[in-house]
């Protein structure tokens, strides 16, 4: 029986243990690069992400656009909000006419900030007080003869629906509903106004705030019954309504849908 020499491990096929270790090697590097490619991506994915523009939703929007509203008696100038110029309009039916004659106000001065129990009578103090309100600013307007006068304040309260009620509840039932206390300023025209001048009160809601106003004579006239002459009615109403509603519509303008750039914190 013949006998063949064994086969040397290189010819049936094995490596030889250098290109076995370089096989090995290469392996090694492959998953290495892999892994590699894999950490870049999801860091390249992550970047992407914090690139693309943040978006609010409707809820997120809301809170925003309630929060601006409610911080702008802070954030705009004193001067803004009680501007040095306002212009409304009387009427035509108090001059027998068609057309509406605009009037214009002008500023007295601008009072301190004052708590709500301060700046409002004890009536008014009650109903602001039960919808949480917070602080009254005041200003004192004059119309273009001197013969009028006008206090308007604005009363921060917590929300629309809180200003709405308050407001609501203020203009319910006739003759001098209960409100703003006049505010007087040395050395001007409304030196001597005071509540018992006031003759009518005004008030409405813009947003977050309660709008009030009380007007009066700047003779020092005390409170008497102005309805009974329709042309003396009309003219402080329309002073204490124009000067209230020009001084709340920019205080409760709905600001824009916030919207953010794209950039990390925006």
């Amino acid at each position: 029986m013949s006998t063949h020499p064994e086969t040397p491990d290189h010819e049936r096929g094995a490596l030889p243990a250098g290109r076995e270790r370089g096989r090995w090697r290469f392996g090694i590097a492959l998953t290495v690069l892999l892994v590699g490619t894999a950490g870049l991506a999801a860091s390249a994915a992550g970047v992407s992400s914090q690139l693309l523009p943040r978006r609010f939703t409707v809820a997120q929007q809301q809170q925003i656009m309630t929060w601006e509203m409610g911080r702008r008696w802070q954030a705009l100038p004193a001067g803004t909000i009680f501007p040095a110029t306002i212009t409304y309009q009387l009427p035509g039916y108090a001059l027998a006419s068609s057309t509406q004659l605009p009037l214009t106000a002008y500023r007295v001065g601008i009072s301190r900030q004052a708590t709500c129990a301060k700046a409002a009578d004890p009536a008014a103090a009650r109903v602001l007080s039960a919808h949480h309100c917070t602080a009254v600013i005041r200003a004192t307007y004059a119309d273009e003869t001197d013969s009028m006068l006008v206090t308007v304040g604005v009363a921060v309260m917590p929300g629309a629906s809180a200003a709405r009620a308050a407001a609501g509840e203020l203009s319910s039932g006739s003759g001098l509903h209960p409100g703003v206390r006049a505010a007087a300023f040395r050395g001007t025209l409304a030196a001597s106004f005071g509540d018992r001048q006031r003759q009518l009160s005004w008030a409405t809601s813009a947003g977050p705030y309660v709008i009030l106003s009380t007007a009066g004579y700047a003779s020092g006239m005390p409170e008497e019954d102005v309805a009974s002459d329709p042309y003396a009615d009309q003219e402080l109403t329309s002073l204490a309504g124009g000067v209230a509603n020009a001084v709340g519509t920019p205080l409760g303008v709905q600001p824009a849908p916030p919207r953010c750039p794209g950039a990390p914190g925006c």
